[in-house]
């Protein structure tokens, strides 16, 4: 399977058998063009996106040894994403596979997390499994039960988890991308040096919050307390009520129901912190856990070709009528 990823800021291609073996994947990232504006400028993205994909394609068939009549299939992200992007995948998909006459398939960005852990193993989930989904744009708790039928148990009622770690690395000064670099100062820093809330849902839910957080970070940088304060142990205090408040997800969710695995994905999975935190719960709780090597945690095109392979039919697509969707919803070809 060959898969195509420009969901975000992220030119990607791979090629993937039987939705497991990594034969190549290829990344291109745009940090140097939107650090200085901060953040993701989505026209700029797009504008990158044609630039860069025939030869990111190009590149992974080499390295994987293959021509483009030799795969088998085309997988190619449809959403959730920004419009600009997901459009430039989606059509070079379309063209690929009607040229080609081969099979085209529409897969979730988020699906394709969800299997990003069966990549490169040996030894893989076993059904029914939970997922804690966290990146720069998602948020969620996910029952899957089969490669089609998964149920969103819990998601972020505002920001996500990614999203405030670099809102909260822009509030200490941090250069783009700020995750990263925020979870490079915390391992320096106190996590017990300020006690910033952790935000607890209604009795019966397992949604997250992430915006009161980061709030209360803004109002004590700018307090008395915070003008003299260590930027490592805010760093490190923030970082440790965002894996308190995942966590305590994590626990909830094995309470209310059996599984037989749980999974971290996402972008903020490459968190040290929070991958610490996951195994030492798995440990605890005698949970098989598994977590994609760091490669495989930010967005990537194995993800989408492996979670193509594991959904079949089911995700199969004419390629004359297939259109991106910025807003595709989780649900969308799942049970």
């Amino acid at each position: 399977m060959l898969g195509i990823e420009t969901s975000c800021d992220d030119t990607a291609a791979a090629v993937v058998r039987d939705g497991r073996n990594v034969l190549s994947s290829v990344a291109t990232n745009q940090d140097a063009f939107h650090a200085k504006y901060g953040g993701i400028v989505p026209e700029i993205a797009s504008r990158r996106h044609v630039a860069l994909l025939s030869a990111v394609v190009e590149d992974a068939l080499d390295r994987a040894g293959f021509e483009y009549a030799d795969v088998d299939g085309i997988a190619v992200t449809r959403g959730p994403g920004l419009i600009g992007s997901l459009v430039v995948g989606v059509a070079a998909a379309k063209a690929m596979a009607f040229a080609l006459r081969k099979p085209l398939y529409a897969v979730n960005h988020l699906h394709g997390h969800l299997f990003a852990a069966f990549l490169d193993r040996t030894e893989t989930p076993p059904y029914p499994f939970l997922v804690l989904l966290v990146s720069g744009g998602h948020s969620q708790l996910v029952a899957v039960e089969s490669s089609t039928a998964m149920r969103v148990l819990g998601r972020t009622h505002d920001d996500a988890a990614g999203e405030a770690y670099d809102k909260t690395a822009r509030l200490l000064g941090l250069s783009y991308p700020g995750g990263p670099e925020l979870d490079r100062l915390a391992r320096a820093g106190n996590p017990r040096a300020y006690a910033f809330p952790r935000h607890r849902p209604a009795t019966d839910s397992l949604d997250l919050s992430f915006s009161g957080l980061k709030t209360s970070v803004r109002y004590f940088l700018e307090s008395d307390a915070g003008r003299d304060a260590t930027a490592s142990d805010v760093a490190a205090s923030f970082q440790a009520a965002v894996v308190d408040v995942l966590m305590a997800r994590v626990e909830s969710a094995f309470g209310r129901a059996r599984y037989n695995a749980a999974v971290l994905s996402g972008g903020v999975a490459a968190n040290s912190e929070l991958q610490g935190a996951f195994r030492s719960w798995g440990e605890r709780s005698r949970v098989p856990v598994f977590i994609p090597p760091p490669k495989y945690c930010t967005d990537n095109a194995a993800m989408i070709a492996a979670a193509a392979c594991h959904q079949g039919e089911a995700v199969r697509v004419d390629p004359l009528t297939l259109t991106a969707d910025p807003n595709l919803p989780f649900s969308l070809w799942a049970s």
